[in-house]
């Protein structure tokens, strides 16, 4: 069976950072793009950043940018977050598709995780 999992969320003040992960079971990461998607109460799920699964290119929304930064190792995924604001308070999603172009459209993504809640509080 084809999962993913994320990990790292949890609660932190503002300023602080955390560091989700994104484990495959069931396939390498290494052959699929990755998107890290968020889901805020009452909003819609937005994709915050993703890499491509040639190139490992990356790109941010700009919201995001400058304070977030998403890797890959081994089979992998990560979501570096730094500089957190209230704002940033959701339920942090991974998913991947077989696209070489990398998308924060949900549609392209093939599997996705259950979700890591992260809270940015004081």
């Amino acid at each position: 069976q084809l999962q993913l999992v994320e990990s790292g969320g949890g609660l932190v003040q503002p300023g602080g950072s955390l560091r989700l992960s994104c484990a495959a079971s069931g396939f390498s990461l290494h052959y699929y793009s990755i998107g890290w998607f968020r889901q805020a109460p009452g909003k819609e799920r937005e994709g915050v950043a993703c890499i491509r699964r040639t190139t490992s290119s990356t790109n941010y929304v700009d919201s995001v940018k400058g304070r977030f930064t998403i890797a890959r190792e081994l089979n992998m995924v990560y979501l570096e977050m730094n500089s957190l604001k209230p704002e940033d308070t959701a339920i942090y999603y991974c998913a991947a598709t077989l696209n070489i172009a990398c998308s924060f459209y949900e549609g392209p993504y093939d599997y996705w995780g259950q979700g890591t809640q992260v809270t940015v509080s004081s």
